[in-house]
């Protein structure tokens, strides 16, 4: 199979395999009006097989949500058919919006608007905690 390059755009890659949908909901691509390719079960050396979605456009990507998602995820900018830019992800320290807390009682299940926050609790086990209630969100 072979996919064309893209001139400008971006490239995300080492998505682990079976999740690029997921990755494709979280930055609302549907919603964009340029072509988006998507590549499932993509042999690869390092992982056995993987993800890898293209974008024909350039727009900004929350890297935060993406690196809540799948920490091996690299981002690479295509700028004139070259990579500009590539980065590599971590987990974030907080994620905002991205999970809601499964706690009926706390205040962001009362409160209309008021954001869904969680910090970074243990690295390891990829555990995050409510900064209002302190309720365990495991990725």
């Amino acid at each position: 199979m072979k996919v064309d390059s893209i001139v400008n755009g971006i490239v995300l890659d080492h998505i682990t395999a079976g999740k690029v949908m997921e990755v494709y909901d979280a930055l609302k691509l549907d919603k964009l009006d340029c072509s988006v390719a998507i590549l499932k079960n993509v042999s690869s050396n390092k992982m056995g097989k993987k993800d890898i979605l293209k974008i024909d456009n350039d727009f900004d990507i929350d890297l935060d949500v993406l690196g809540y998602i799948d920490h091996n995820i690299t981002v690479s900018y295509i700028k004139d058919g070259k990579t500009a830019e590539k980065k590599h992800l971590a987990l974030p320290e907080r994620i905002i919006n991205v999970e809601k807390c499964k706690n009926p009682r706390c205040i962001t299940s009362v409160e209309r608007g008021l954001d869904q926050e969680f910090y970074l609790a243990n690295r390891e086990k990829q555990i995050y905690r409510c900064i209002y209630c302190d309720t365990k969100v495991t990725k």
